[in-house]
């Protein structure tokens, strides 16, 4: 069987070696290695922050003007979003058990500003008390801790989980049904 190639070069019907088409537009072969397409290939995957997309694109040896014109490019057309990617890293990071302290600390290290962290946290609309109760039965059982040693210990695992301190407080002093019985 006797098989042609398509006639490549500048007259070829897909258009000049520049990487555009006959029309002029830029063929997806071409954006490609470009900063924009690397940044767009990033989003796919997942929610990157700005500051994110910067560092992975410098990393990647993308100039930092080219950088910041493809990341201006990618949020001007809604495909990239601080406050998209702060909500969902929120709404990840509290399905996994984790508590408001730690979520804020790993937003301010995405370069998130406190207006969109305030605003992430809100949309949560999360019990944290309930959730650092489910994180105690999850790793200690559905039991009491009777004495100060196992408080202590149960208060430094919700602590390193970013729970703040009265919730903490709170959750250690009762059961894990939510009941105080004023023992204390």
């Amino acid at each position: 069987m006797n098989r042609t190639r398509p006639p490549r070069g500048p007259d070829a019907a897909g258009g000049g070696d520049d990487g555009t088409t006959g029309s002029g537009r830029t063929t997806s072969r071409s954006r490609a290695g470009t900063a924009y397409g690397k940044a767009l290939g990033l989003l796919a995957r997942r929610e990157h922050s700005r500051a994110e997309l910067k560092t992975k694109l410098a990393r990647g040896g993308h100039a930092a003007d080219e950088a910041e014109a493809a990341i201006a490019s990618l949020g001007s057309g809604a495909l990239q979003s601080d406050a998209r990617f702060a909500a969902a890293l929120a709404r990840s990071r509290a399905g996994q058990g984790y508590g408001p302290r730690r979520i804020v600390a790993e937003l301010k290290s995405h370069a998130i500003g406190d207006a969109l962290i305030r605003q992430a946290l809100a949309e949560l609309d999360v019990d944290w008390i309930a959730a650092a109760r489910r994180q105690l039965e999850r790793q200690y059982g559905a039991g009491r801790a009777v004495s100060p040693r196992d408080r202590a210990r149960q208060a430094g695992f919700l602590l390193r989980r970013g729970f703040d301190g009265p919730t903490v407080g709170t959750v250690t002093r009762t059961d894990f049904g939510g009941e105080d019985d004023g023992s204390d």
